[in-house]
């Protein structure tokens, strides 16, 4: 069973940073791909930013670039958000989903969707 769990959510200043965590089991395949989401009260969930666990190939929302990075370490099965220059806009539950990615296929965060961890809330005061 493929369970991802995402954690390091909180209560932080704007301006300040975070960092969330998803550890993700239970794949048996070696190439996929993680993606963060995230879904503001009354707001659609929309993507962050997602990467592959083969290449590593990244993709970003233009909201965040430039303050939120991701990044994988592979012999964890976890990827990483680090989030700086936080602000009341990015208050959200942030979500982590993963999917089958094959090896060399270009990495797009809309197509990550087959599974889904509990959110991490994230809460960023003026």
């Amino acid at each position: 069973e493929v369970q991802l769990q995402a954690s390091g959510g909180g209560l932080v200043q704007a301006g300040g940073s975070l960092r969330l965590s998803c550890a993700v089991s239970g794949f048996t395949w070696d190439d996929y791909a993680i993606g963060w989401f995230r879904q503001a009260p009354g707001k659609e969930r929309e993507g962050v930013s997602c990467i592959s666990s083969s290449d590593h190939t990244t993709d970003i929302a233009r909201s965040v670039k430039g303050r939120f990075t991701i990044s994988i370490d592979n012999a964890k099965n976890t990827v990483y958000l680090q989030m700086n220059s936080l602000t009341p806009e990015d208050t959200a539950v942030y979500y982590c989903a993963a999917t089958i990615w094959p090896r060399g296929r270009r990495i797009s965060c809309m197509h990550i969707n087959d599974y889904w961890g509990r959110g991490t809330l994230v809460t960023v005061s003026s």
